[in-house]
């Protein structure tokens, strides 16, 4: 379970920004992820809203950096993947002390134990200039929260410095500038802290819908699993297919998904091909979401409302919302320029996030319970919150006040 995000100096972020899944504002209560360990409460969703070029992919790019960076190494000597993909931490450019310094990540995490029981909260740090590690660190406490965080190592100034869990002579302690230490530990050592983390991260999900394509390759992993939940799902928002046939599924490439629709008295084939963007994303999407509902891990998903109706991201959003559904405390952290959903019947004020562009050129990002009106109160949680925004309260103009202008010209 993701619990808070800090990043510094990446793309066009130039100052310290944090995105953070506590749940501090009121509202659907029976939604919030708890956990047995402790009294803390998260959230299962959070949105991030505001005009393009704001900044609000950099947000999800700036922990899938961090993510790759990671796991690249690990990918490479386990040969888990066939691509691996580099993903350049670039710091803000539009600033020549900037330029020059590192890129900083720092995120809390709760690796499940059991069922919605944490027994640890971990603190990973990385700095990152030019693809060299300038410092990182692994931290955890035990829950509930007693005393000082225990170390699990700290590298700085091309020095690492063991913890008392992993402090042995056999643990090699130099490593290149560019590997991070805890992939390296991962991939040399059985150490239980070090497997926990980077496991956390293995079980992280990305996808950018802004170019989405079906891959044949990645669809059947999970497809045969939640068949009948997928086809529960295209039942409940009213896509009429009753069935669907993989073809070529034990070769290394699948040839094609026939569905079936069922017309009258007959039954019709349909390549996945000829179906609408919208049936074939919601397919593609849900075989990955089911996972993350099932097995409580986290998906980060850049512009996830491309190609949907609003009804079916609705959907999707009170998924995560429902425990009865997400039984395993999964959360969902996109981007949307859908307003149509931004309101107090799907969100709280604190799942809803802004990002937007400053004077310097910099983002800022904000989430709408920091938002004060104009007696200093907070933004009430059953606002309309789609028609506040469109008036310009929120900041992170989306434009519509220009496009008045325009027509009043």
């Amino acid at each position: 379970m993701l619990c808070q995000f800090t990043f510094k100096n990446f793309k066009s972020y130039k100052n310290e920004t944090t995105l953070d899944m506590q749940a501090v504002s009121h509202g659907f209560e029976d939604s919030l992820l708890k956990s047995r360990s402790d009294d803390t409460e998260f959230l299962p969703v959070s949105v991030i809203y505001g005009p393009n070029g704001g900044g609000k992919s950099n947000v999800l790019e700036a922990f899938r950096c961090m993510y790759h960076f990671i796991l690249r190494p690990i990918w490479i000597m386990r040969t888990e993947k066939k691509e691996f993909p580099t993903i350049k931490c670039t710091p803000f450019l539009f600033d020549e002390t900037s330029q020059n310094e590192p890129t900083e990540f720092e995120v809390y995490f709760r690796p499940k134990r059991e069922e919605n029981e944490y027994e640890y909260e971990y603190r990973y740090t990385l700095s990152v200039l030019n693809g060299e590690i300038y410092e990182e660190s692994l931290y955890r406490h035990k829950l509930p929260r007693r005393g000082q965080s225990a170390m699990i190592f700290e590298r700085s100034n091309g020095e690492i410095k063991l913890g008392a869990s992993i402090n042995k002579a056999s643990i090699e302690t130099e490593v290149n500038d560019r590997m991070p230490y805890l992939s390296f530990l991962y991939i040399f050592y059985k150490l239980e802290p070090v497997i926990k983390a980077t496991d956390w991260f293995r079980s992280c999900f990305f996808q950018n819908y802004a170019r989405f394509t079906v891959d044949m390759r990645r669809v059947p992993k999970h497809q045969s699993f939640f068949k009948k939940q997928i086809l529960d799902v295209f039942s409940d928002v009213g896509i009429n297919v009753s069935n669907y046939e993989i073809l070529g599924e034990n070769n290394e490439d699948i040839d094609d998904i026939l569905f079936k629709h069922p017309v009258k008295d007959s039954v019709y084939d349909l390549s996945i091909s000829l179906e609408s963007d919208g049936t074939r994303k919601l397919f593609a999407l849900m075989t990955y979401l089911l996972a993350v509902l099932r097995y409580g891990d986290l998906a980060i998903l850049d512009e996830l409302d491309a190609s949907l109706h609003p009804k079916l991201l609705r959907y999707i959003i009170m998924l995560f919302k429902n425990p009865e559904i997400n039984k395993n405390n999964a959360q969902l952290i996109f981007t949307s320029h859908d307003i149509s959903t931004m309101k107090s019947s799907v969100y709280r004020t604190d799942e809803i996030w802004f990002a937007c562009k400053t004077e310097d050129e910099s983002s800022d990002l904000y989430s709408l319970y920091d938002i004060r009106d104009e007696s200093g109160n907070r933004i009430k949680p059953d606002a309309a919150f789609d028609k506040q925004y469109l008036e310009g309260r929120y900041g992170a103009d989306p434009y519509f006040s220009n496009m008045m202008k325009w027509e009043d010209d």
